[in-house]
């Protein structure tokens, strides 16, 4: 009797997408920035979310996954005046700490911080995580039936529907080459029109294809970056470099008739305004 060998590799696409995103490596204090892209060890925070584990718990099966970000909207930079204070109205704690090793509080008293905060809004990313089949199984049923509420990159920005795209037995490469543009059915519209009036085309013809930045994995990138999580833990959270190389995708626009059109993977398909549902809690 024949018996299907088990898949060895695979590729788990994430949509991310929100009214705003955050993903800092650098934030520190009262100055909280974002960087462009998702970064590994968010994209991994929501992964370990999602399956329930605590922030004290190992990741290291997480951190070696592969990973490639690619950027089908890259949205715009939001600086958000954010300030801080204790809900009982006593002095906010000084950086500097008594002997004890408690906080001392600030003198003369200050009951107010006043914090810079960076958001992305209104982008759009498709992530593709790759590693063992099984463990992305299992990461697909998390992402599905998520343990704790998922975020892009803080607390404050869950993402929208649809969020989990499935799993493809393939290359990371192939797989974000491959997926149709996730944007909406508007932006789509405004890049075919902007297409037409720069190639003269006719007002019924739509691009097979439009140009997405991409990240990428690869051990001899030219960049590298400080985003591995070895422990999300509070007392001890340590990164680990990556290296990465960055390219431009030619992407399937998803338009009728064009290849890749009709895919149940469009944003088009998630439909309602019921807050929770859209999150699948």
């Amino acid at each position: 009797m024949a018996t299907t060998p088990p898949r060895a590799e695979a590729v788990l696409l994430l949509r991310l997408a929100g009214p705003l995103q955050a993903w800092g490596d650098r934030s520190t204090f009262n100055r909280r920035e974002t960087r462009p892209t998702p970064t590994k060890s968010g994209v991994i925070g929501l992964l370990a979310a999602a399956a329930g584990r605590a922030r004290q718990d190992p990741v290291d099966d997480l951190s070696h996954l592969g990973l490639g970000i690619r950027v089908d909207q890259p949205g715009s930079l939001l600086r958000d005046y954010h300030t801080v204070s204790d809900y009982r109205g006593t002095p906010l704690p000084q950086a500097g700490v008594s002997a004890k090793g408690i906080q001392k509080p600030t003198s003369p008293a200050k009951h107010t911080h006043v914090t810079t905060r960076y958001y992305l809004q209104d982008a759009v990313f498709l992530a593709a995580v790759a590693g063992p089949a099984e463990l992305l199984d299992r990461l697909q049923h998390a992402v599905r039936n998520p343990a704790f509420p998922l975020a892009l990159g803080r607390r404050s920005c869950p993402p929208t529907q649809p969020l989990c795209l499935g799993i493809r037995d393939t290359d990371t490469e192939t797989a974000l080459r491959e997926t149709p543009w996730q944007v909406s059915r508007q932006a789509r519209e405004r890049y075919a029109a902007r297409w037409r009036r720069e190639h003269g085309a006719a007002r019924s013809a739509v691009p097979a294809t439009v140009p997405c930045p991409v990240t990428l994995d690869d051990p001899e990138g030219p960049d590298v970056l400080n985003d591995v999580p070895l422990s999300f833990d509070p007392l001890r959270r340590s990164f680990a470099d990556r290296r990465v190389r960055h390219d431009w995708f030619s992407v399937p626009t998803g338009f009728p008739g064009r290849p890749g059109s009709g895919t149940p993977d469009s944003p088009e398909d998630a439909t309602g305004h019921d807050p929770f549902a859209l999150l699948g809690w």
